[in-house]
C-alpha cells in the first residue's frame, strides 16, 4: 500500500534476464541503508519486492505479465525512476489510496503551462477512462495527482512546481509512456456494479437498478 507521494528519485543502473523474470537494478542513494530484502517499493508506481540490495544500489524482479503491463517493457539504463516505500501503519496519508498495481500505460499527448502551473494531457484507452472521475486521484508514474478535466481519452492534471521539482514527471514529453494506476474505490464501485467498459461504443451496465436495491432490502 502506498500513497502517491514520491520519496525519491532514483536511476535504472542496469536490466538483464534472470530465469523467467527481467531483474532491474536501481541506484537510489537515498534509500541506501535503509531497504530490506522482501521490502515493497513503489518504483514508477509499480509495486515490486526488494530482492537484493548493495549500498544505493537495489535489484527487483519483474514478471512477464508486470513487463507486459507497463512501461518497463520499454525503459532503459539511465531511466529516471519515482520511488516510493510503502506506507506504514499509523504514517500520513497525504496522497491518496494507492496499491502498486498498474492498470495500463497512457501516452503523453501534450505538456503545457496553464493558469494554475503546468497542464500534462494524457491519452488513455476506453478501459481507463471509463474509471475517470472530475477532481478525483490517479497515479501517474506513482505520483498521486488529481484529475483536472478529461474529454473523452485524454486526461488533464495539474503539476505543481514541488511534483516538478521531486518527482520525473518534469522530464516527461509528448509521446512518452507513463504508468497509471486509477483509483482503487472507483475500480470497486465500479465492480459492485457490474459496470464494464470493455464492450465498444460505451459501458455495459448490470441490471442493478432502484427496483432491484428495494427487493434486496437496501430501501
Amino acid at each position: 500500500m502506498f500513497t502517491g507521494l514520491v520519496e525519491a528519485v532514483g536511476t535504472l543502473a542496469s536490466l538483464s534476464a534472470s530465469g523467467v523474470y527481467m531483474r532491474l537494478s536501481v541506484r537510489a542513494p537515498a534509500f541506501a541503508g535503509v531497504l530490506a530484502r522482501g521490502q515493497s517499493v513503489a518504483v514508477s508506481g509499480a509495486c515490486l519486492t526488494v530482492s537484493s540490495f548493495d549500498g544505493d544500489l537495489f535489484s527487483v524482479d519483474v514478471m512477464r505479465e508486470t513487463l507486459d503491463r507497463t512501461k518497463f517493457r520499454s525503459i532503459r539504463p539511465g531511466s529516471r525512476l519515482n520511488l516510493e516505500r510503502a506506507l506504514q501503519i499509523g504514517g500520513r496519508l497525504d496522497g491518496h489510496i494507492v496499491t502498486g498495481h498498474i492498470d495500463g500505460v497512457a501516452v503523453v499527448h501534450r505538456v503545457r503551462k496553464g493558469g494554475e502551473g503546468f497542464l500534462l494531457d494524457l491519452s488513455l484507452d476506453g478501459e481507463m477512462s471509463s474509471l475517470l472521475v472530475p477532481k478525483g486521484s490517479v497515479a501517474v508514474d506513482g505520483a498521486s495527482l488529481t484529475i483536472a478535466s478529461f474529454d473523452g481519452t485524454v486526461c488533464t492534471v495539474s503539476l505543481i512546481p514541488e511534483t516538478l521539482n521531486n518527482t520525473t514527471l518534469g522530464d516527461l514529453h509528448p509521446g512518452d509512456d507513463v504508468n497509471i494506476e486509477m483509483d482503487i474505490l472507483g475500480k470497486y464501485v465500479r465492480r459492485l456494479l457490474g459496470i464494464s467498459g470493455t464492450e465498444e461504443g460505451g459501458t455495459k451496465k448490470s441490471g442493478l437498478s432502484m427496483d432491484s436495491l428495494r427487493r434486496a432490502g437496501w430501501l
